[in-house]
């Protein structure tokens, strides 16, 4: 087998390819959802026929940008959040880095991940161990040599140790964000719910929920921010994933971002998410793991 070698990590590097969960594998069936959606903070039951289609379409965006998309079959011990498929892991330029969740009810998702990126000839550098807790959704690639994680209720301090550890050889800076406590510990709230790169000096930010060292980080690194209104911020106007370098899919109903990131140079497509993003608190960027990206 064909063992993959990932090279430079980048947020937004030309997409080559892409792990995706269809919802007819993560959500199975109206009764799974039924039983689960109440327990693990949905706003409301997705509706599992409109799911599919939303993800179809998504899913068709990113191949038509030359993306190569990879699906994950069902699986048992997961549940309705595996659609969220980037938190469970941490790519690395020599392996993936399974994640042990800080949401007890997703814990079976990096095992069930793994077997699927075995199949794909995806190497395995090493996974996060309790009492340790890391979620993808955490973990931001500034350059290919530095990487930001968010420390909330999500990803403690022992799992950011544990992560700087097996990225020793890799990385020159990781630096830690603290997140605001917000809504409290039950809300999902990862550092891609306030920040996501769009390009190597151009990133989607929500500037009152971060804090002042790392917005400053931010602007000293050259990265100039388009700031999401309050407005937008329930819509997941900060949750945009780069197909590209100013190439990015966003959802649907955030007119004042898009508007932003066109102004920028950026080229925007959008789609329609209610049953796959917002019910589930999970924009674009949750949806998707991107496995292989071209150098930033």
């Amino acid at each position: 087998m064909r063992v993959a070698t990932l090279g430079p990590q980048s947020e937004t590097g030309r997409l080559r390819r892409v792990l995706l969960k269809p919802p007819a594998a993560a959500f199975v069936d109206a009764q799974r959802i039924e039983h689960e959606w109440r327990d693990l903070g949905y706003t409301a039951p997705p509706r599992l026929e409109r799911a599919i289609d939303e993800h179809a379409r998504f899913a068709a965006m990113l191949e038509a940008a030359g993306t190569q998309v990879c699906t994950l079959p069902p699986a048992t011990g997961t549940g309705l959040d595996s659609l969220y498929v980037r938190d469970s892991t941490v790519t690395s330029a020599r392996g993936v880095i399974l994640c042990h969740m800080g949401k007890p009810a997703r814990r079976g998702e990096p095992r069930a991940i793994a077997s699927a990126l075995n199949a794909l000839g995806i190497p395995i550098r090493g996974e996060i161990a309790a009492p340790g807790t890391l979620e993808g959704g955490d973990v931001v690639w500034l350059d290919a040599h530095t990487v930001v994680v968010g420390r909330g209720y999500r990803s403690n301090d022992e799992g950011i140790r544990q992560l700087r550890a097996l990225l020793a050889d890799e990385i020159e800076e990781l630096i830690v964000v603290p997140l605001p406590h917000w809504h409290g510990a039950g809300e999902c709230l990862h550092l891609m719910s306030l920040l996501s790169p769009v390009d190597r000096d151009l990133a989607v930010v929500y500037s009152p929920l971060l804090s002042v060292p790392f917005r400053e980080t931010l602007l000293a690194r050259g990265i100039e921010l388009v700031d999401v209104p309050e407005a937008e911020l329930a819509s997941q106007g900060t949750n945009v994933l780069a197909l590209g370098p100013r190439h990015c899919v966003m959802l649907a109903g955030n007119p004042q971002t898009r508007a932003a990131l066109e102004r920028a140079g950026c080229a925007v497509e959008t789609f329609e998410g209610d049953d796959i993003c917002h019910k589930g608190g999970g924009g674009p960027t949750c949806l998707a793991r991107p496995l292989e990206r071209d150098a930033a």
